[in-house]
């Protein structure tokens, strides 16, 4: 059973109610089970605030704290928070508003997300970010990770923009072709910017994309799990970045008849095979292994299990209950530690608190938000067997326990 806390988030306008325990993923009855629901939206709720408002008025430079090992990575660091964050959002916003306590505070934070964008892209703003190579290699990143997210909150995001806003976005995403990207998973960054115009413009530079198809196909290893590049990587690439954007991509070619519905569907096979892999490593304790680069990503470890769970794809030996019940531990074990949050709310660099010595060169204090794509499954609607039905528990946890289970083999294709 998990100890019953409080998350400290500020109040929002019309939704002050929205204060809500950290337990109750243990609990039985559908109306508890719904608190597991309520719990991850506060959770994203206390993420996003700080980013969302303070970009939405123009304060983000001067409002978003300094942290990393390297000062050249402050200036792009505003891209990396927001570009992360609005990955990680735009499923539950793409849900739109209704007049439910949620839905109203999602009316909000569509809002806000509308008037951080336009702030984000407008060469007037003092919050304007840098998508081009004078941010040197980082920006090409995190305008995929922007562009991932705007694909995905297409109708509530991307539609409703004035049509000024639009070209500024399209404007400041292609500046990022300037920047080559390195041979690794880097590849899908531009495949990624690419596929947002092409599904916004229905133009754009197909060998790009048909060339990371490519690289990823040859870095493919077997059994769900592509390599970072020529070399394999012990880490979690494969959920950080590799199978999320493969899929994307993919689902937009397929929709635009430039990919076939096999290559497709060999792709989201071995994605559900690694969303498999993925669920079996969560502890009993809702523990995972601290191994491999970008630690301080948090829960953004599993993006893929949560997108394979709101894709309604999961394998058929994994309820929906024991990803919401396993991913919820993980969650509170994280957002709870001790300093994960500063005194004004912004995350701090940490994998299970604030640990500034985990943190690769790299990272920075707008790194950190990629483990708000860990909340993907809030995409699913709070009627959804995800959120309503009965406790279950994952797989560690049975076979812990001495229940009987199903073998587990690798895939091939």
């Amino acid at each position: 059973m998990l100890r019953r806390k409080f998350l400290k988030i500020v109040p929002v306008a019309g939704v002050s109610g929205y204060l809500l325990p950290l337990s109750g993923t243990s609990q039985n009855g559908n109306d508890k089970n719904s608190q597991a629901r309520r719990y991850w939206v506060s959770v994203l709720v206390k993420i996003a605030d700080p980013v969302l408002t303070n970009l939405s008025l123009g304060k983000l430079k001067s409002s978003m704290p300094a942290q990393g090992k390297t000062k050249g990575r402050i200036p792009v660091s505003y891209l990396e928070a927001f570009g992360r964050l609005l990955a990680g959002i735009s499923p539950w916003l793409e849900l739109g508003a209704d007049n439910t306590t949620e839905g109203r505070l999602r009316e909000k934070y569509i809002k806000l997300t509308h008037t951080a964008i336009k702030a984000a892209v407008d060469p007037s703003s003092p919050d304007y970010m840098i998508f081009g190579k004078t941010g040197g290699a980082q920006p090409l990143v995190d305008a995929a990770f922007m562009a991932h997210g705007l694909l995905r909150g297409y109708h509530q995001l991307w539609e409703p923009l004035e049509a000024v806003v639009k070209n500024n976005v399209l404007s400041a995403l292609k500046l990022s072709r300037e920047i080559k990207p390195s041979n690794n998973n880097w590849v899908l960054f531009s495949a990624m910017i690419e596929v947002f115009i092409f599904k916004a413009e229905n133009n754009c530079n197909l060998e790009v994309i048909n060339y990371a198809f490519n690289k990823m196909e040859e870095w493919y290893a077997g059994d769900g799990v592509y390599k970072d590049g020529p070399s394999f990587h012990f880490d979690y690439y494969n959920s950080y970045v590799i199978h999320p954007m493969l899929l994307d991509i993919a689902k937009v070619m397929l929709d635009k008849n430039k990919l076939s519905a096999e290559h497709y569907t060999k792709l989201l096979t071995r994605a559900k095979r690694y969303a498999e892999i993925q669920e079996r490593m969560i502890s009993p304790e809702g523990t995972f292994p601290v191994i491999g680069r970008s630690l301080a990503y948090r829960f953004g470890a599993f993006q893929l299990l949560a997108q394979i769970s709101l894709m309604k794809q999961l394998p058929g030996t994994i309820l929906p209950a024991q990803v919401r019940g396993a991913l919820s531990s993980i969650i509170s074990r994280m957002i709870e530690a001790p300093g994960t949050f500063d005194d004004k709310g912004w995350l701090q660099i940490g994998f299970a608190g604030h640990q500034p010595g985990i943190a690769e060169d790299y990272i920075s204090a707008g790194s950190v938000y990629l483990c708000s794509t860990g909340l993907l499954s809030l995409g699913l609607p709070a009627n959804d067997a995800f959120w309503v039905d009965a406790p279950a528990d994952w797989t560690s946890k049975k076979a812990w326990a001495g229940a009987d289970l199903p073998n587990d083999h690798a895939i091939t294709d």
